[in-house]
């Protein structure tokens, strides 16, 4: 399983082996296109594999930088196809929950004096949603949980990976950006040209 997430000011990438783990993660706010294949070209060769041999994909999804969701996802969605293996999308949420005891709200910062939040449950998730302000009922976990929030219990590409590894072999939808929120950018406003016969 090769994991891997551009949704922050990061390139990170996951190998999982059946005896190992191979994790990288760089700190960047830009660069990414340009970093993600060579980075898990290093990966791949660290583990000492090559495409040909992996079984399945997982990447992040988001909430995340609009652009940096869109990057992974695009790769992922590419080489799913080009390899004819499977893709597995995982949002950034559900990684920071993994490993954590249930009852747990995951509130990330959303920017803007708002944040990201989802309830897990001992029985599953509950829906994911923008939230102006939070104050957790039970167990935290997240950049915007407080003083008193758990650590999450790996690394976030780690736990893409593990999740991915689970899922991967069921059928999944096709990864796709998770958003919560509209993009920034809009559409101009100005009247389209005329076009002359």
């Amino acid at each position: 399983m090769l994991a891997f997430d551009t949704s922050g000011p990061h390139c990170a990438a996951a190998l999982l082996l059946s005896d190992r783990l191979i994790l990288r993660e760089e700190q960047m706010a830009t660069g990414q296109a340009e970093r993600l294949i060579p980075l898990l070209e290093e990966v791949l060769a660290e583990g000492g594999i090559d495409w040909s041999d992996l079984k399945a994909l997982a990447v992040g999804t988001g909430p995340g930088n609009f652009t940096g969701v869109r990057i992974a996802v695009a790769a992922a969605r590419g080489m799913s196809l080009g390899l004819g293996i499977p893709a597995v999308g995982v949002t950034r949420l559900e990684a920071l929950a993994h490993g954590l005891p249930r009852p747990l709200v995951v509130v990330e910062d959303a920017r803007r004096d708002q944040v990201y939040v989802q309830l897990f449950l001992p029985a599953g998730p509950g829906p994911a949603h923008l939230a102006d302000r939070v104050v957790p009922a039970c167990a935290a976990t997240g950049s915007a949980a407080g003083p008193k929030a758990l650590p999450p219990a790996m690394p976030l590409i780690e736990a893409v990976a593990r999740i991915g590894a689970v899922r991967a072999g069921t059928p999944q939808p096709r990864p796709a950006p998770f958003y919560l929120r509209g993009a920034d950018a809009a559409p101009p406003s100005d009247p389209p040209p005329v076009i002359l016969p």
